[in-house]
């Protein structure tokens, strides 16, 4: 099976937001090869992260014991993390697809598809076995 690379990056820093991720792809309800919409990939990746949410989430409730090499990690960011805490944070799905559309529509980020631009949501996108897709987050300027 292939996978999908997929970055966030910030307009105007060097640093990516996150690191770098893979999904598998095609995705079991989507035949490879078959074009898309940048709408389907948009929320298909929303839900993909919406999972991963909950998994993390589910993961920091169990204490855990840490290795010497954990805690000191953690010490040098700042931070050493047991788990064993319950957020009481809720995502849904579906409104995390709505949100993101519509942050697309507002401009509030860049799709590029294996360097290119997408800037409609409903024109089909081909994915490749290989294929990169960054969202870029843009910085909107104070002043007018």
């Amino acid at each position: 099976m292939s996978h999908l690379t997929i970055s966030a990056r910030v307009m105007g820093k060097r640093k990516p937001l996150v690191p770098d991720w893979q999904v598998p792809w095609p995705p079991e309800e989507h035949d490879s090869g078959e074009p898309l919409t940048l709408r389907q990939l948009i929320t298909w990746v929303a839900f993909q992260e919406v999972a991963a949410f909950k998994d993390r989430q589910e993961a920091r409730r169990l204490v855990r014991i840490l290795t010497e090499q954990e805690i000191e990690s953690g010490l040098t960011k700042g931070r050493v993390d047991a788990g064993g805490r319950d957020l009481h944070q809720s995502v849904i799905g579906e409104e995390a697809v709505a949100t993101a559309l519509q942050a697309f529509v507002d401009g509030l980020f860049l799709v590029i598809l294996d360097g290119e631009e997408q800037r409609e949501l409903d024109r089909q996108i081909f994915l490749q076995a290989d294929s990169h897709v960054v969202f870029v987050r843009l910085v909107m300027l104070a002043g007018g």
